[in-house]
């Protein structure tokens, strides 16, 4: 595709619009743009700025009279926060989401398969491919799942996978997220809002659709149900109300027609779980699941949690009732075994990964762990088990300090870190004040696994919304925009 030829640099909104090495998502060099942006920048740089402010302040109030909010946990000014929107969506190609779509669906499959594997044969351990150390080291393996027949051997029915793109423009996997994964929410009301507030715009691009993702979702569970239950009863469960994501599982089980309920909403009796109602018990079949496997059932796991139901794990051992996703899923997404994945992929599908990994380096190695201590200051290093920007260095970005602690922390317990080289991922351009200014952004398409894989063309596009921020997460100070996926 040929660039646009463009004039745009010398509206007042760009004047500080700098081009980097990183990819840019609208600008190929000074002067150029893709192609398939040029619309979009035109119209965005006809509009007064006065009236751009208006169509910010319009999304930032419907987000909120719809109390789409996130948690900041330890913060003490207070927890409840807007989730901030950027205007200016981000567009992918036909041909870009075809090779991103065929990726995810083989990267969850292979996922799968291995999951099975090591909770039953085992065969990619005996054959060395992946260290039993690595995978029963993992905190979130179970014990408990050894030998247990999965229905439809479906591990993974939700996944959310985190993209970056390279400087060269290419689609590469940050990281699996396959306990909980979230944020599908904050994708389908930002679409929604973006039609509403640039319905022309809109209207003017060829964009595939996502609103159909919670109908496909609770397909996807149907699917999962256990023999026998040909109408089943699906609940969604969270943790309540003071969870991050509680606006989310609200959003979702509304969406599906489904009842939200908690821990205490649950009752297990002859290995059958119930639902109580105000007109008796009710038989549940198929659980969406929010919350964690240590939290999930206090008889299986861990005995001081209550948000979960006691004897659920029986139940579902039992087969009376599916969770999605199943119990032990998270050795997966260990940040060390995701090191893994591709020889995972060829081991299970005999294929070369068409979405790479970044170069990852395990510090239970002891050649590695030297390189990464003496380069703490060059790359980001990440504990294996944490999400939503925690417990990680970002090397460029810290102080000797910091580095220090973070070198104390390694040689103390190796197995919970990994480090990668610090990427300048791609950047897009978003409303800051009255200018276009780039910010770094990744990608979370959302993928489901019943009787197929369907992927929602899109995902949540999460920005660095800080200057210089290489951290796109909402508790550290990120915010989204939304994502279209031209249809040609």
């Amino acid at each position: 595709m040929q660039p646009a030829q463009s004039s745009q640099f010398e509206h007042a909104a760009l004047k500080n619009y700098l081009l980097d090495h990183a990819y840019d998502e609208m600008f190929l060099g000074q002067g150029d743009l893709h192609r398939h942006c040029e619309p979009l920048l035109d119209h965005f740089l006809s509009l007064p700025s006065e009236e751009l402010q208006r169509r910010k302040q319009a999304a930032d109030l419907s987000f909120l009279n719809q109390g789409i909010t996130f948690t900041v946990y330890g913060r003490e000014e207070g927890t409840e926060k807007i989730f901030p929107y950027d205007l200016i969506p981000r567009i992918i190609t036909a041909a870009e989401w075809e090779t991103v779509e065929h990726g995810l669906t083989q990267r969850i499959t292979a996922l799968n398969l291995f999951l099975k594997d090591i909770y039953n044969e085992g065969r990619i351990l005996d054959d060395g491919i992946v260290p039993r150390e690595v995978v029963y080291s993992c905190k979130h393996y179970r014990r408990q799942m050894m030998g247990l027949q999965v229905p439809r051997n479906v591990y993974i029915a939700v996944c959310g996978t985190d993209l970056i793109r390279l400087e060269s423009g290419e689609f590469v996997v940050l990281e699996d997220n396959l306990r909980v994964p979230s944020g599908v929410s904050y994708m389908l009301t930002n679409r929604r809002v973006m039609k509403r507030i640039f319905p022309q715009l809109f209207r003017s691009y060829n964009v595939r659709p996502i609103e159909q993702y919670t109908q496909l979702l609770l397909g996807t569970l149907r699917s999962l149900a256990p023999e026998g239950r040909p109408e089943p009863n699906i609940v969604l469960l969270s943790p309540g109300v003071f969870n991050s994501a509680y606006f989310e599982h609200a959003y979702l089980a509304r969406q599906m027609g489904i009842e939200l309920v908690e821990g205490r909403d649950l009752v297990t009796h002859d290995n059958v779980v119930y639902m109580r109602t105000t007109i008796g018990l009710r038989r549940v079949d198929v659980i969406y699941r929010r919350v964690d496997d240590d939290f999930i059932d206090p008889l299986a796991f861990r005995g001081d949690s209550i948000l979960g139901v006691a004897g659920l794990f029986n139940a579902y051992r039992a087969g009376n009732v599916t969770l999605a996703n199943a119990f032990g899923t998270g050795v997966a997404d260990d940040k060390a075994l995701y090191a893994y994945v591709p020889e995972i992929i060829k081991y299970y599908l005999s294929e070369e990964p068409v979405l790479k990994n970044v170069e990852t380096y395990l510090l239970t190695r002891p050649k590695e762990r030297q390189h990464v201590l003496a380069n703490l200051d060059k790359l980001v290093v990440k504990a294996v088990g944490e999400s939503g920007g925690y417990g990680m260095l970002i090397g460029p970005q810290s102080t000797k300090a910091q580095q220090e602690e973070f070198a104390r922390k390694i040689e103390a317990d190796p197995r919970n870190y990994i480090a990668q080289p610090t990427i300048s991922f791609s950047r897009a351009p978003c409303l800051i004040g009255d200018e276009l200014q780039p910010r770094h952004v990744d990608l979370r398409p959302y993928v489901l696994y019943g009787d197929k894989v369907t992927i929602v063309p899109g995902g949540l596009t999460r920005v660095a919304l800080n200057q210089g921020s290489l951290v796109v997460n909402s508790s550290q100070g990120g915010g989204s925009k939304d994502t279209w996926v031209l249809s040609q």
